[in-house]
C-alpha cells in the first residue's frame, strides 16, 4: 500500500477524496493516510481544498472545479478582517486557486462586508463562509444585530427601511462618517455578478449580469444582516476599472459619480408627487455626475421632473444629471421641464 501511483490513480478517478475515504479504501490508518497526502501536496502531486477534518485532496486539474467551503463562527470582539482574511489564505486553496484579478476582487469585498458587521452591527457573533461552487467564489458574512437597513434609518432619520435602501444604494452613506467612506457596499456590490442584502423583513438584489436591482418583502424576518456575495472565478473583471466607472476624472481618484435606479422610488406606476423626487436628490450633492436610470419606468409627472431638472439643476449647475432608459413619455417629459 505504499504505492502512491495507485493512491494518484485512485484520487484521478474519484476527482476528490478526503483522508477517511482514502484510509478506508486502501485499509491503513487515519493518521497514515493524512501522512501520504500530505507528501503527495508538498510534491505538487495532489491540492488541499479545505482544513481540519473538512480538507478534500484532488489533482490539481480538478481544482478550479471543485466544490469546498470553509465557515467559522467568530466572536466580534477584537476582531479584525485582515486577520481572518490571511487565516482563510493560509488554510484553504480557495482563494490561493484564484486569478489575481479575483483574488483581489474577492480581498477587497470580502474586507469590507467583515469590517461593516465588525463595526455597525452591534452583533456578539459573525458567522463567515466562503465557498468555490459551479464555477464561481462566493462568501456570506452573517451577524445577529441590529440590521444594516434599520441602523440608516434610525441614524439618518429616515421614515422607513426603504428609504435607508434608497440611500445605501447612491453610495456615500454611512452611519458612522469619522471612520468610514460609505463606498464598501456600493463597490462590492457593482463588482459582483450576484449582490444581496437580507436584513429584518427585506432582500435586496443586485444583479449584474442582468443589469437589474430587486427588492423583496421576505416571510420570515432575519435579525441583522445577510451579505451574499457571488462572483464567476474566471471573471474578466477588475477591481480598478470598477473603480474608475465612478470617477468623473480618473486623475482624481475621487468617488464621485453615482447611478440610480428611480423604479425603487415609484408609488404606483407615476412619479406624481414632488417629494419622491426630493427623496431621490438628498445627498446628490457630494456629487459630480449622477446617472438617472428609469427602466422600468412607465411615465413621470411634471411635478416629479421639474423638481430634479429644474429646481435642482439650478441649485447644483456644477451637477451632471444623466437620464438614461427612458421611453418615449419620459423623454418627452423631462424634455419639456429641461426647456424652461
Amino acid at each position: 500500500m505504499q504505492d502512491k501511483s495507485g493512491i494518484i490513480r485512485f484520487v484521478f478517478r474519484q476527482r476528490k477524496i478526503k483522508s477517511r475515504e482514502l484510509a478506508a479504501k486502501f485499509h491503513i490508518s487515519r493518521q497514515y493516510a493524512n501522512r501520504i497526502l500530505k507528501g503527495l501536496v508538498n510534491g505538487g502531486k495532489l491540492v488541499k481544498i479545505g482544513s481540519t477534518k473538512s480538507a478534500v485532496y484532488l489533482p490539481p486539474k480538478f481544482a478550479g472545479q471543485a466544490e469546498v467551503k470553509i465557515e467559522k463562527r467568530l466572536s466580534n470582539k477584537n476582531l479584525r478582517e485582515h486577520e481572518v482574511l490571511e487565516e482563510i489564505g493560509t488554510k484553504s486553496q480557495i482563494v490561493s486557486s484564484l486569478d489575481e484579478n479575483i483574488r483581489s476582487i474577492f480581498a477587497y469585498a470580502f474586507s469590507e462586508m467583515l469590517n461593516n458587521a465588525i463595526d455597525h452591527s452591534e452583533s456578539g457573533n459573525i458567522q463567515i463562509d466562503v465557498g468555490k461552487t459551479g464555477g464561481k467564489i462566493v462568501f456570506h458574512v452573517n451577524d445577529f444585530g441590529i440590521g444594516v437597513f434599520r441602523n440608516i434609518m434610525e441614524k439618518r432619520h429616515l421614515k422607513s427601511e426603504l428609504e435607508a435602501i434608497q440611500d445605501l444604494l447612491k453610495g456615500k452613506t454611512t452611519t458612522q462618517p469619522n471612520a468610514h467612506s460609505g463606498e464598501g457596499i456600493f463597490f462590492t456590490s457593482k463588482i459582483a455578478d450576484m449582490f444581496l442584502l437580507e436584513s429584518h423583513k427585506y432582500r435586496l438584489i443586485i444583479d449584474n449580469p442582468m443589469d437589474d436591482v430587486f427588492l423583496q418583502e421576505m416571510k420570515r424576518s432575519k435579525k441583522g444582516t445577510k451579505v451574499t456575495f457571488a462572483l464567476a472565478a474566471d471573471s474578466p473583471k477588475h477591481l480598478n476599472d470598477v473603480f474608475k466607472k465612478y470617477q468623473t476624472d480618473p486623475a482624481e481618484y475621487a468617488f464621485d459619480k453615482t447611478e440610480i435606479r428611480v423604479k425603487l422610488y415609484t408609488l404606483g406606476t407615476i412619479h406624481i408627487s414632488r417629494s419622491q423626487a426630493r427623496r431621490i436628490t438628498v445627498g446628490l450633492e457630494k456629487f459630480r455626475h449622477v446617472i438617472l436610470d428609469f427602466g422600468q419606468v412607465p411615465m413621470v409627472g411634471q411635478a416629479f421632473a421639474d423638481e430634479i431638472f429644474r429646481v435642482f439643476k439650478n441649485r447644483h449647475p456644477g451637477i451632471e444629471i444623466e437620464p438614461v432608459n427612458m421611453n418615449e413619455a419620459v423623454r418627452f417629459m423631462i424634455g419639456r421641464v429641461a426647456k424652461k
